[in-house]
C-alpha cells in the first residue's frame, strides 16, 4: 500500500500492470507518495479513476501526509513555488524551439555521414564527422531526456513516439531501458539502493564513510545490479534491449570490412 493525498491505496496487484513500472511504486511501499504522483501524472483527474478501486481508507488525523524523512516546512514550500510556476505558464512547452532542436539534431547527424562518405575516411574528414556525430549524439540524448518527461507534447503518446525515433532509431539505445531506469532516479532520487544512478560499480565510485562500508559489505549483489536490472524487466524490454545490442554489433561488424575494402581500393589506385 502507499498514501496518495492521505488517502491509503492497496497496490500489490496493480504494480505489475502500472505503466512506469512496478519498481517505481515499489520504492514507495508503505510511504507516502503524493509528491511523486503529481510530478509523474500530468493528467490526473483520468488517472484517479483507476484509483478509486485500489481505495482502503484515508490516514489518520494525527499522522503526517509526506515522507518521514523530509521537512514539512520545505515540502511546503516547495508545492506552493510548483503551483506558482504551473500558474505562470512556465510549464507549457514551445513548439518551434522543439522543432528548431529536431531540425538541427538532423542536420548535424546528416553532416557527420555526408563528410565521411563524401571526403572518405582520411584525418581531417573523419574528425570532422566525428565532431559533427558527438554533438549530435550528446544533443539528442538532452531531447529524449525531455521527451522522456513528456515535455515537449501534451498527449503523452507523441512524447514517446517521437523519443523511440531518438533513442531506439538515432542513438541506438532503447527508450523503455532509459525510463525504466530514469523514472526510478526521479521517484527516489539520491536514495541508495533506490536511485539507479548512484548504483555505480563499487571498485569505482563510493560515497561517504556508512555508504563505503555498505558497499564494501554488499559489493557482489551491487556488481551485478546491470545484469539483475536486465532480468527485472518484462519481457518486451529486454527483447528492445536485445534487438538495440545486436543492431550495434551487426553495424560494427559491417562497417570494419567497409573500411578494409576501402583501404584496399586506394591501394589499387
Amino acid at each position: 500500500w502507499l498514501v496518495i493525498d492521505r488517502k491509503v491505496y492497496d497496490v500489490s496487484r496493480f504494480s505489475k500492470w502500472h505503466p512506469g513500472g512496478s519498481r517505481v511504486i515499489s520504492h514507495y511501499a508503505g510511504q507516502d507518495a503524493t509528491d511523486a504522483f503529481v510530478a509523474f501524472h500530468n493528467d490526473k483527474s483520468l488517472v484517479k479513476k483507476y484509483l478509486r478501486s485500489l481505495l482502503i481508507g484515508e490516514l489518520a488525523p494525527d499522522q503526517p501526509s509526506f515522507e518521514s524523512n523530509k521537512k514539512k516546512s520545505l515540502l511546503e514550500d516547495f508545492r506552493e513555488l510548483r503551483c506558482t510556476v504551473e500558474k505562470m505558464g512556465l510549464l507549457r512547452p514551445n513548439y518551434f524551439f522543439f522543432f528548431l532542436v529536431f531540425l538541427h539534431l538532423l542536420v548535424l547527424d546528416a553532416a557527420s555521414w555526408l563528410v565521411v562518405w563524401y571526403f572518405g575516411i582520411s584525418l581531417v574528414p573523419f574528425l570532422a564527422g566525428m565532431a559533427f556525430f558527438t554533438v549530435a549524439q550528446i544533443q539528442m540524448g538532452w531531447f529524449q531526456h525531455d521527451l522522456g518527461h513528456c515535455s515537449v507534447f501534451r498527449k503523452p503518446r507523441w512524447n514517446r513516439l517521437l523519443q523511440i525515433v531518438v533513442i531506439n532509431v538515432l542513438k541506438g539505445l532503447p527508450a523503455s531501458w532509459w525510463n525504466h531506469l530514469h523514472n526510478q532516479h526521479h521517484a527516489k532520487p539520491n536514495c541508495f539502493r533506490k536511485d539507479p544512478d548512484l548504483n555505480m560499480h563499487p571498485l569505482l565510485f563510493s560515497l561517504g564513510k556508512t555508504l563505503s562500508v555498505e558497499v564494501s559489505m554488499g559489493i557482489l549483489s551491487l556488481a551485478h545490479y546491470n545484469i539483475f536490472s536486465f532480468f527485472s524487466l518484462e519481457r518486451r524490454r529486454r527483447s528492445s534491449c536485445l534487438t538495440i545490442t545486436s543492431i550495434s554489433i551487426s553495424s560494427v561488424t559491417d562497417y570494419i570490412p567497409l573500411c578494409n575494402q576501402e583501404e584496399k581500393v586506394v591501394g589499387k589506385h
